[in-house]
């Protein structure tokens, strides 16, 4: 059984790692607060350029883009895929990395010719240790998301979309649904569903005429770029939104851990201690009584 000196340490070590982990906990506190407030702050423009895409579905009937499916066909296409995960710097958040992960894997078994593009060190780490080829990895963009680094990743999955080369796209991200539950989920970011952008069922096409210049491809084409980097965005930070509440909420389980482990550490210390007191009472009452049987003799 461990002395009292070994149990002392031991709480020491608890109590140090417990500071340790407390600390670690108000820090995802105040990035999820902070992220939060940036994306209310963007949402507007992108509510309102979706309603503006809708208005042009509304207004154009015959539009044709190539970031849609043609109309009634959703028929999936045949190439190579491009897919965004998007994953943590560093662990210590439960299972938010591993569940991402296993959406990219999914979708790399129903479809192996999949280029990967991956966000945050965690990510990369893992498909680099079992060889799994990365088409490209964006260092440093999982922790605090900007627009301009969404903008960046968007450019670069156009470009491979614009060229041929991807076919679709996807994005594996974590989605927050509340404040308590979050979900990794695989989204096909291209292309779009019409449907996506559909008016409400009842609601009467516009008549009065636009004109588009130069054409409405080309107007729904620029604005899609724009729209495509705010979802983007978005997906970068629920997803750092998400990796914060997963680590608040493995920070507080470490607490907890940590306030039991104690209590069972001070009970055995007052055991121990216990125990050490009444054996040396039990060895100067003894040797009392040996003394005393001395001189009675």
């Amino acid at each position: 059984m461990a002395g009292t000196k070994e149990i002392k340490t031991h709480m020491e070590s608890v109590r140090e790692t417990k500071k340790i982990t407390n600390a670690m906990y108000l820090i995802a506190s105040t990035k999820l607060r902070r992220a939060r407030q940036e994306l209310d702050n963007t949402r507007p423009y992108f509510e309102a350029l979706r309603g503006e895409i809708k208005r042009i579905f509304r207004t154009a009937t015959d539009v044709d883009s190539r970031y849609f499916f043609p109309t009634n066909d959703d028929t999936p296409l045949e190439g190579t895929y491009g897919c965004l995960v998007i994953t943590a710097d560093k662990g210590l958040a439960g299972a938010y990395n591993q569940n991402a992960i296993r959406q990219a894997q999914q979708l790399l078994e129903q479809h192996p010719d999949t280029k990967l593009f991956v966000v945050g060190e965690y990510g990369r780490r893992y498909f680099a240790q079992r060889k799994i080829p990365i088409a490209q990895s964006f260092l440093y963009t999982a922790q605090n998301p900007t627009m301009a680094r969404a903008r960046e990743i968007s450019a670069r999955l156009l470009d491979g979309y614009d060229r041929g080369e991807l076919r679709q796209i996807f994005v594996v991200y974590t989605d927050m649904a509340s404040a308590m539950s979050f979900q990794a989920r695989s989204t096909r970011l291209l292309p779009f569903h019409r449907t996506s952008f559909a008016p409400p069922a009842g609601e009467r096409a516009v008549t009065e005429p636009f004109e588009f210049l130069p054409s409405v491809t080309a107007v729904l084409d620029s604005m899609m770029a724009s729209y495509v980097s705010g979802f983007l965005y978005s997906a970068l930070v629920d997803s750092f939104c998400c990796e914060q509440n997963a680590r608040m909420a493995a920070m507080d389980s470490a607490n907890q851990n940590a306030e039991k482990l104690l209590g069972e550490l001070s009970l055995q210390y007052n055991r121990v201690r216990q125990a050490g007191i009444t054996q040396e009472i039990t060895e100067v009452s003894a040797g009392a009584m040996a003394q005393k049987h001395r001189k009675e003799r």
